[in-house]
């Protein structure tokens, strides 16, 4: 009895092993949180040195974020500013062109926000709305997508040759994960902004948005402005792949500093705090309970 007792529990022992995720992940498979934190957290050193480099070299970086709707571009765009000064990371997220615009040549919109030097550019979307969300969703002509095609790569080849650092990203998600996403857009209130009618007519198109993808990397997946795809079921595990290749594509150094040391602060001499009555933020915050709703 004691032998099969034995046997029981060493069944059990092992199936239980075989059902406890990696050290790292969550029981579904996924990058568990403290993992997530801790990398992120090494990297953001990293683009910090990258920014002061950036800044000492003039380099010139432009990065396209692309890919299939709530396959988390805006949280990997996040993750790579968060810690970083907005006036040396440039995010630009066009909105619909206006009157004026539509009547230009098309890149004309994109090239004034292209960077210059000691200046880091990223695109939420880019130039490559034309063989994207405008293709599939009628906003131009066949004739005008393929002419777009055709000149891209000469266009990219210009950037690059002007010395600009050009990184392409395409966000992939699967069907189900999408829908997942997107439905629970609909319950939360946060996130109600990022569910346009757009974003609702184009879920049903997921067949004519990947043949569009396959046609754009066809043709403008080029040896000096490559693409570069980052499967992100998992939105934490491909932020962090994200940010380490584009760590690994640019070669930055962190510039020498010296040792910083706060001076002594002045004493306040004649200075008196003004009897003045403040206009106070009231403190509505109960540590037990959070936040009252508003």
């Amino acid at each position: 009895m004691a032998k099969k007792q034995k046997d029981k529990d060493r069944d059990r022992a092992g199936k239980a092993a075989e059902a406890a995720p990696e050290p790292g992940l969550k029981a579904d498979g996924r990058l568990s949180r403290k993992v997530y934190e801790s990398t992120l957290r090494d990297l953001h050193v990293e683009l910090v040195k990258l920014q002061m480099w950036v800044q000492h070299t003039g380099t010139k970086i432009c990065i396209v974020f692309e890919g299939r709707d709530g396959a988390g571009k805006g949280g990997t765009i996040k993750a790579i500013t968060e810690r970083v000064s907005p006036r040396i990371f440039r995010v630009v997220a066009l909105p619909a062109p206006t009157d004026r615009e539509k009547t230009q040549m098309y890149m004309q919109r994109y090239v004034q926000h292209l960077p210059a030097g000691g200046e880091v550019v990223i695109f939420d979307r880019s130039w490559y709305n034309r063989a994207g969300v405008e293709r599939v969703m009628g906003f131009t002509s066949e004739r005008q997508v393929e002419r777009f095609l055709e000149t891209v790569p000469s266009f990219e080849k210009a950037v690059v040759d002007s010395g600009v650092i050009l990184l392409k990203y395409w966000l992939e998600v699967s069907p189900e994960e999408q829908t997942r996403r997107l439905e629970a857009r609909i319950d939360d209130g946060r996130k109600l902004w990022k569910l346009s009618p757009m974003d609702l007519k184009s879920y049903s198109r997921w067949y004519d948005y990947s043949r569009a993808r396959d046609a754009m990397f066809l043709a403008t997946d080029t040896a000096w402005a490559p693409w570069f795809v980052a499967f992100s079921d998992d939105k934490k595990r491909a932020r962090l792949n994200i940010i380490r290749h584009l760590l690994r594509h640019i070669p930055y150094e962190a510039p020498k500093r010296e040792k910083i040391t706060l001076p002594k602060r002045q004493k306040p001499g004649d200075y008196l705090q003004p009897e003045y009555a403040f206009k106070l933020v009231p403190d509505t915050i109960d540590p037990a309970k959070g936040s009252p709703a508003a």
